[in-house]
């Protein structure tokens, strides 16, 4: 389902839908395309991690699976990124992960093609392993 309609895509646990559906609705008046964008990221991750839990954070959409939160998708004026708060820690074999700080790496997508071409359906199980791994042991 990338870039489908938001209301196909699967509610989410963590979050007020009417908050959620308010910021959806506020991309879509700046950017059509960016929504499409975002929703196809969204719909990517649920389809990987089925029951992934959403929160609105820091002025995007975070996504937390297994009890540790892994990444997040973010609205620019010219892409939508998707970041991984481990990033650094992702080996990169494909090499599309941006970014040089200590920890985050990010992947800008400016299109559809972009989900594909930079493999993003790759990067997500990584980056849940990535923050597994950061996480202090219990």
């Amino acid at each position: 389902m990338l870039g489908g309609p938001a209301q196909n895509f699967p509610p989410t646990h963590s979050m007020p839908a009417a908050s959620l559906q308010t910021f959806l609705e506020d991309i879509r008046l700046v950017s059509e395309a960016r929504h499409q964008l975002v929703q196809a990221v969204r719909a990517l991750v649920a389809q990987r991690f089925p029951g992934v839990e959403e929160a609105l954070k820091y002025g995007g959409i975070l996504f937390s699976a297994e009890g540790v939160t892994f990444g997040g998708v973010f609205v620019y004026k010219a892409h939508v990124s998707v970041e991984f708060g481990s990033g650094a820690r992702i080996a990169d074999a494909f090499g599309h992960l941006e970014g040089q700080g200590k920890g985050r790496r990010h992947l800008k997508l400016r299109g559809p093609e972009d989900l594909l071409d930079k493999q993003l359906a790759a990067y997500l199980p990584l980056a849940l392993q990535a923050a597994k791994d950061e996480r202090p042991a219990s």
